[in-house]
């Protein structure tokens, strides 16, 4: 049972898919589904589609949160295909993702350039969902919670308690992204109970009982209702099932259905 202070969260990342039109047809199909739901839903569009998925919503009266994959730390400058957060919120966008598993593992982005990045959407005043995992050798390896623990620590050193309140913390297993595979839900679990143990060490008590954490490792409609139902899984980072509207709206519905029962 989830406590009623972490209201669950269910977010699409739409990764670099879809057309203009497409972004924008799912996005109206996603907010209708969203309304009137006991959840939270949000969207992650591609940089492109970001500005007309809000003009589509914000014409449809719906008020889905739109948030963007990446950003940049710097506030402007010489640094060329980057988006700045000032950019973002100019256009209405007061979400971001940080640390997914594409940047630090194909892009190559560092803990320390997470910690930055984390630190900067914080302190621009947006909602931030930073990304932790770790990589099938590590999980082999019996790593898991030390790598988890290690990314949370080097990207929430610097963040303050009242920045924690606009931060959603999303485990994603590296080795089961877009691969099919998933944690069980007891796996899961226990990875999602050991990072709230770091947030109550970083942060206190209660800080750390009121922080979401999504599990992010190929969740789809059918695996959603188990592994939405743990305790320390307030929703999801949905990936590749957030590209279908009737499979995104089933894990919609899932979390409904478990927040209503709570």
């Amino acid at each position: 049972m989830h406590p009623a202070q972490r209201r669950p969260l269910i977010a699409g990342n739409w990764k670099m898919n879809l057309t203009r039109d497409g972004a924008v047809a799912l996005a109206r199909s996603v907010a209708r589904h969203a309304a009137g739901a006991c959840v939270d839903v949000a969207i992650f569009p591609a940089f492109v589609h970001i500005d007309a998925v809000l003009s589509a919503l914000r014409t449809d009266g719906t008020e889905v949160p739109v948030g963007a994959q990446d950003c940049s730390d710097a506030p402007n400058g010489a640094f060329t295909g980057e988006v700045s957060l000032g950019m973002l919120k100019d256009i209405g966008c007061h979400w971001v993702l940080t640390g997914h598993s594409e940047r630090r593992h194909v892009i190559g982005e560092t803990d320390d350039i997470v910690a930055s990045k984390t630190a900067a959407a914080l302190g621009a005043g947006m909602t931030c969902v930073l990304c932790i995992g770790e990589t099938l050798d590590q999980r082999e390896g019996g790593e898991t919670d030390a790598v988890n623990e290690r990314q949370l620590r080097a990207a929430l050193g610097g963040i303050s308690p009242a920045d924690m309140l606009k931060l959603v913390i999303a485990y994603e297993p590296v080795w089961a992204i877009g691969t099919g595979r998933t944690a069980t839900p007891d796996d899961a679990q226990l990875a999602h109970a050991a990072v709230r143990h770091v947030l109550q060490d970083l942060f206190g008590a209660e800080m750390a009982h009121r922080t979401r954490i999504l599990y992010g490792g190929s969740l789809k409609a059918a695996n959603a209702p188990d592994l939405l139902a743990k305790p320390d899984i307030d929703g999801g980072l949905v990936g590749g099932a957030s590209l279908e509207a009737g499979e995104f709206g089933a894990i919609i519905d899932a979390a409904a259905a478990l927040a209503v029962s709570a």
